[in-house]
């Protein structure tokens, strides 16, 4: 891997769909609304929410590596480019705390039209993106990686979103909200599946080496089972049949990590599919509330 690749493959293409969706399901929910909005603050949106996943997915390369998580051996995914030596430690930390110092600052441009209050916000969300894989109790190594998923890349940018562009908080856009933080968690269950081997030996506590392999693949099912329902129930007809698609993924790519079918480069690909398709139904949403 080259060093240009390994700094791509750090930023995890494959993954910021996740961010996308969010703000893109709360512009397609205001549109479909027929709600008066300032569209300015979209666009405003949507560069804070990829930065802040950028910085966490730069930080948990740095943090995992560094407390010895993530090495050059035993990986089923895509290599890691501090781990392999080709990024340097304190190259990671440097483009985490850049990465994310942006988003701050791009960030604090929410105040004009959100007020102080969105200032707490900001601080949450950017301790959450560090807090994944750093701190005292990092979320990703106890079980909590799926929870702060559902938090920090469905309810925050959606409900967020939806405020700043109507300065409301309807009930409908935390129900969305969950239901894409929902979506986003399928795409982290498929990694930690992938790296139960890996996690178990690192000593890495997720909820896949917790559940198991046939555990983790039914819970998979549930969440698209659920991130469905949730689509339905915060945006009624503004969906179509669009929440039939993580109804359909959760039942087949379920039933392929139950039967352990998937290799680890079958789970890249399964991860992969569920990004995108989470983008893609988003994205169709919002075209067709506009």
């Amino acid at each position: 891997m080259t060093r240009a690749g390994a700094w791509i493959e750090a930023v995890r293409l494959r993954t910021l769909p996740v961010s996308i969706s969010g703000v893109l399901a709360a512009a397609g929910y205001v549109a479909a609304s027929g709600t008066d909005a300032d569209w300015k603050w979209a666009p405003v949106c949507l560069v804070f929410a990829v930065l802040a996943q950028i910085a966490s997915n730069f930080a948990n390369e740095y943090f995992d590596y560094r407390d010895g998580i993530d090495t050059a051996q035993g990986r089923r995914g895509p290599e890691r480019g501090v781990a392999n030596g080709i990024i340097t430690p304190r190259a990671m930390l440097a483009a985490t705390l850049a990465t994310l110092g942006i988003a701050c600052l791009i960030g604090l441009l929410t105040l004009l039209r959100g007020g102080w209050e969105m200032l707490p916000c900001g601080i949450v969300i950017a301790l959450g993106a560090l807090g994944y894989s750093a701190g005292p109790y990092p979320f990703s190594r106890h079980c909590l990686g799926e929870v702060a998923v559902i938090l920090l890349y469905g309810l925050a940018p959606v409900v967020l979103t939806v405020y700043l562009l109507t300065l409301t908080l309807p009930a409908g856009a935390w129900i969305t909200g969950a239901a894409i933080g929902l979506w986003g968690a399928m795409v982290l269950l498929v990694n930690n599946y992938r790296d139960i081997d890996a996690d178990r030996a690192a000593g890495k506590h997720t909820l896949s080496t917790l559940m198991g392999p046939q555990g983790s693949a039914l819970l998979f099912c549930a969440l698209g089972q659920l991130a469905g329902l949730g689509l339905w129930l915060g945006g009624g007809s503004s969906w179509g049949a669009l929440p039939v698609i993580p109804m359909a993924l959760g039942f087949m790519g379920g039933f392929a990590l139950f039967r352990g079918g998937l290799t680890g480069a079958g789970c890249t690909r399964l991860l992969a599919i569920t990004s995108c398709l989470l983008f893609i139904a988003t994205f169709f949403q919002t075209i067709l509330a506009l």
